[in-house]
């Protein structure tokens, strides 16, 4: 009897040591890991900070993939709600003369295109507007919370829609009810996921980092048009209720696993050093690596929090399990005000320029499926299937963009090259794109390269680098405030372009090219607002070269 007792308390005190090792205040999901990494590889010696940034890489980058992929289904879905029935057999039970027959009421008149149109802008003027509040918000909570919580209501709504069809509805209030409700949902995945990433990853060139990851938009684009095809023309109402499942289930993946920032699990991040002081830098201080800050360095970098009877907890070194003990206990620095973020060089002229850049990205997400129907002899199936081209080639540009920007340091620069070379590619697919099949591809590959380069640019690497500048002294708190002041601004811009398109293109196929001029005039005004960043950068690039060989002559 005395031997069991022995081994019990052996193991109490063993159980008791394994759960010290877990961070009470990380997510559900970490925990149960930290404790199964406990029992099972006690001893596994892994790099903490490189697995946790992966980690968080790929599961942000499936996150607002969902958010595209529940925006997506709505643009393949109107090539259905309102068709051209001449070329199609009537049911027994329809009278014949009816032109609109095979339309979905109240869709069924003739001013459809204006009235999705009207869909389209529900959704994107709320977006706009609740864009700005929702980075304020954002600063301000968990963000593991408020992006767990965004994508339940979002895939709501997106399911809310497709059972419109289910059940027969055909109030336009509904829709547009519908559509309002998704938008104010889904402004709460691109603050979120862009500040995640952005405390994650600290000094380090995010261009690359992000044009990789920026890549979510694109396929989620892919996935939504490809999910909606399938179901398109026998039941539209699938195209939006698989989308929202898929979405579900991402989110509540989000809920239990998502550490929003480093010092959630044990790990701080060297302090962020100002452009001013880093021009000052010697070469030797250049040349030595960083050093990454966890375990008892990172609590004593720590506000102290605890009483002055409490014990603090043993933290982890970097070489132990990946999943070690951790704590958080720490004052976030305060958030920063919406005017305070305009302040920030470059916020405005970047936010302007988005503007247009996205008011073209998103005419394009929204009607280029039905463009590609109306233009060409394809299918609403092969249209949809035909448009994800665009959307490959914007994944191509993300990447391109963000690698460029990483080698020149002139992200300004970046874009105003793609919009010069984006105008010419709009006037050739709209002269040209559907004269072939090969010709249609290539020339969406290329306008897909050109617009969502500078689009992905700004709105990601561009946005992180404002939202940690040298004038808020390493203030991270900005970087959701600093998102949604640029991807606001731009989704306003996001909301009038299908609007105006939708209204422009009512004249039938004819009106198309009037649409093609609207964007090539809203492209060539992004570039204009973005000269006088061009003109800043040109001259500080020729400023260090200036620098550099005084220096050389000097040495020699």
């Amino acid at each position: 009897m005395r031997v069991f007792c022995d081994l019990v308390r052996k193991f109490r005190r063993k159980f008791r040591l394994k759960m010290s090792g877990v961070n009470k205040e990380a997510p559900i999901g970490i925990q149960c890991l930290q404790r199964l990494s406990g029992w099972c590889c006690p001893r596994l010696q892994i790099n903490r900070l490189r697995c946790y940034q992966i980690f968080i890489l790929i599961l942000t980058y499936f996150t607002y993939m969902t958010y595209h992929l529940t925006r997506k289904p709505i643009s393949v879905v109107k090539s259905v709600l309102h068709q051209n029935c001449s070329g199609l057999v009537p049911p027994p039970d329809v009278d014949p003369n009816d032109e609109n027959w095979c339309n979905w009421a109240p869709f069924n008149t003739t001013d459809a295109n204006t009235l999705l149109g009207a869909l389209d802008s529900a959704f994107l003027f709320t977006y706009a507007g609740a864009m700005f509040v929702s980075g304020m918000v954002a600063e301000r909570v968990d963000l593991r919370y408020f992006l767990s919580l965004g994508m339940l209501f979002s895939s709501t709504f997106c399911y809310l829609f497709g059972v419109g069809k289910t059940y027969g509805i055909h109030n336009i209030s509904y829709y547009l009810l519908v559509q309002a409700g998704a938008g104010i949902s889904q402004t709460t995945g691109w603050p979120g996921t862009v500040a995640i990433v952005g405390k994650w990853f600290g000094n380090s060139k995010k261009g690359l980092i992000f044009g990789i990851w920026n890549s979510h938009t694109s396929l989620g684009n892919i996935l939504g048009t490809l999910i909606a095809d399938r179901f398109v023309e026998q039941d539209w109402a699938l195209s939006f209720i698989y989308p929202a499942v898929v979405m579900g289930a991402v989110g509540t993946l989000v809920f239990l696993f998502l550490a929003p920032e480093p010092r959630m699990v044990g790990i701080v991040l060297p302090e962020r050093v100002p452009s001013s002081r880093q021009s000052r830098r010697s070469s030797e201080e250049e040349d030595a690596p960083s050093q990454v800050i966890v375990g008892d360095q990172a609590a004593s970098l720590r506000p102290n929090r605890h009483s002055a009877n409490s014990q603090p907890q043993q933290e982890p070194t970097e070489a132990t399990s990946l999943l070690g003990p951790a704590r958080t206990g720490h004052t976030p620095p305060g958030a920063v005000s919406l005017s305070r973020a305009l302040r920030i060089p470059g916020v405005v002229e970047f936010s302007l320029s988005l503007f247009f850049a996205k008011l073209v990205s998103y005419t394009f997400l929204y009607w280029l499926p039905l463009y590609i129907n109306t233009s060409t002899n394809l299918s609403p199936t092969q249209s949809g299937d035909l448009s994800t081209a665009f959307d490959v080639g914007g994944i191509t540009g993300a990447i391109l963009a963000g690698l460029v920007a990483d080698c020149t340091g002139c992200p300004g620069v970046v874009c105003a090259c793609f919009y010069v070379l984006c105008a010419p590619t709009l006037m050739a697919y709209q002269a040209w794109g559907a004269s072939s099949y090969i010709l249609n591809v290539s020339l969406l590959l290329a306008a897909g390269v050109l617009v969502n380069g500078p689009y992905a640019l700004i709105t990601t690497a561009v946005s992180a680098e404002l939202g940690t500048h040298s004038s808020l002294a390493g203030n991270a708190q900005a970087l959701a405030t600093v998102a949604a002041i640029i991807d606001g601004t731009g989704s306003v811009g996001a909301a009038l372009g299908p609007l105006l398109a939708g209204v422009v293109s009512s004249g039938g196929a004819a009106a198309w090219p009037r649409v093609f001029y609207m964007l090539i005039a809203c492209d060539c005004l992004a570039l204009f607002l973005l000269l006088r960043i061009v003109k800043g950068e040109l001259l500080r690039v020729r400023l260090e070269r200036r620098l550099a060989a005084s220096r050389q002559t000097r040495i020699e």
